[in-house]
């Protein structure tokens, strides 16, 4: 038998069946019309939002990165409750767009970005955040072409990383922003072009849960801030701090403690350098807000005991949960918080693996669980699934359809459709 994650607080049963934003699984369904079904409760989303307004200081601003979850109904909801929006592609950009979003509210990162890419940001309006010399190039022979000033960032690839972090993006030869050591330059090049200067991205990790290790990244981000503005003379209206707030997924991880960041972020700010004094700041999230937010309902098709083990069979699987499943930026296998939601309380009295749909060994979403007799018929609820999960797994592979996904809001009074 093997451990899983902590199912996040406040998700309770009724009845025997799992409830999420005050309705049972089997309601979510029938209203969806079918499994596989992902339910994101905006209440929950809401309240990482509240959350991060009290324990940060006053001033910081609050960006969604969109990549960890770009559904159209959840980003519309989003852009009403946060700062800026960073997209990572046109695609997202225009999504964005549609969506809502305002284009001086929107700023594009990413390390490959193609010449139509620069054009639609440059034509949106949008702040594009540079990775490279040639980057920069690019963009400013296009703003010239289509007769606009761009509006341009610089992202700094930073001399430090963020101890801890599940994805370092920082600290070491990285395919993502300029080189710490060449960032000034490349600020006082698109200056002098005559571009929108905005200012600087510095992002070092992500899913880190030691707040001291966040606190001493964001500290460093701001020293590497203060140093490019010296060596470039161009004062940032805006420095990107990066994200980084993890979720706890896996067992004996436990949720950060956002109070000690934003605690050690104001007395960092307090003391920062003069040429820092008129900047803003911003703050980059993306799983922290929307993680916790998600449940994927997935239904049992078939149980089966080989060679003593038992598999339970699920009409899900990786195409719709590709790091549940081990196979997404982790090095070992370990289980997400997982439950039967349809015995939900239900005391554990077997051991079994949950398997999807897929013809490959590597469709497990739970690995030698313990857990309430299940059958046929029966639901598996799969937590921490609102961030990185259907547009980041490979929704195309053996044709099966794309899951269901059903936006709810848990401080509602109104009805379930």
């Amino acid at each position: 038998m093997k451990p899983t994650g902590t199912i996040p607080a406040g998700y309770e049963g009724r009845d025997g069946k799992l409830l999420i934003a005050g309705a049972d699984v089997e309601r979510h369904i029938d209203a969806a019309g079918d499994t596989p079904l992902f339910v994101y409760d905006l209440a929950r989303v809401r309240a990482q939002v509240a959350s991060f307004r009290a324990a940060m200081p006053a001033g910081v601003s609050l960006h969604y990165a969109m990549k960890a979850n770009p559904w159209p109904p959840l980003l519309t909801a989003m852009i009403g409750m946060v700062d800026g929006i960073d997209v990572a592609s046109a695609g997202e950009l225009a999504v964005a767009l549609e969506c809502g979003a305002s284009a001086d509210h929107v700023s594009f990162a990413g390390p490959g970005k193609r010449d139509r890419e620069l054009r639609a940001a440059i034509l949106a309006g949008a702040t594009l955040n540079l990775e490279s010399e040639g980057e920069a190039a690019r963009a400013l022979a296009i703003a010239a072409d289509v007769g606009l000033t761009p509006r341009l960032a610089v992202r700094v690839n930073p001399d430090f990383d963020l101890r801890g972090s599940g994805m370092k993006m920082g600290g070491g030869a990285k395919p993502f922003g300029v080189d710490a050591d060449r960032a000034a330059a490349l600020v006082r090049g698109i200056v002098a072009a005559g571009a929108d200067y905005r200012g600087l991205h510095i992002f070092a990790g992500s899913q880190a849960l030691d707040p001291l290790a966040i606190a001493d990244a964001q500290a460093s981000a701001l020293g590497l801030a203060a140093r490019v503005t010296r060596e470039s003379g161009a004062v940032p209206p805006l420095v990107n701090l990066g994200g980084g707030f993890g979720i706890p997924y896996f067992p004996g991880e436990t949720p950060l403690d956002v109070t000690v960041v934003g605690d050690a972020l104001a007395g960092a700010l307090a003391a920062r350098d003069d040429g820092l004094a008129d900047t803003r700041f911003a703050i980059e999230l993306g799983r922290w807000l929307v993680g916790e937010a998600g449940v994927y309902l997935t239904r049992i098709v078939d149980r089966k005991v080989s060679h003593g083990e038992t598999f339970l069979v699920t009409d899900g699987g990786l195409h719709h949960q590709l790091a549940a499943s081990g196979n997404f930026g982790t090095v070992v296998r370990r289980n997400y918080p997982v439950a039967v939601a349809t015995q939900f309380g239900a005391a554990a009295v077997e051991t079994a693996s949950i398997v999807g749909c897929l013809c490959t060994p590597l469709d497990r979403l739970a690995d030698r669980v313990a857990l309430p007799h299940a059958d046929v018929g029966d639901v598996v609820a799969l937590f921490m699934a609102g961030a990185y999960g259907a547009t980041a797994s490979p929704m195309a592979f053996l044709g099966h359809p794309a899951p269901l996904q059903r936006l709810v809001d848990g401080d509602s009074a109104k009805p379930l459709e």
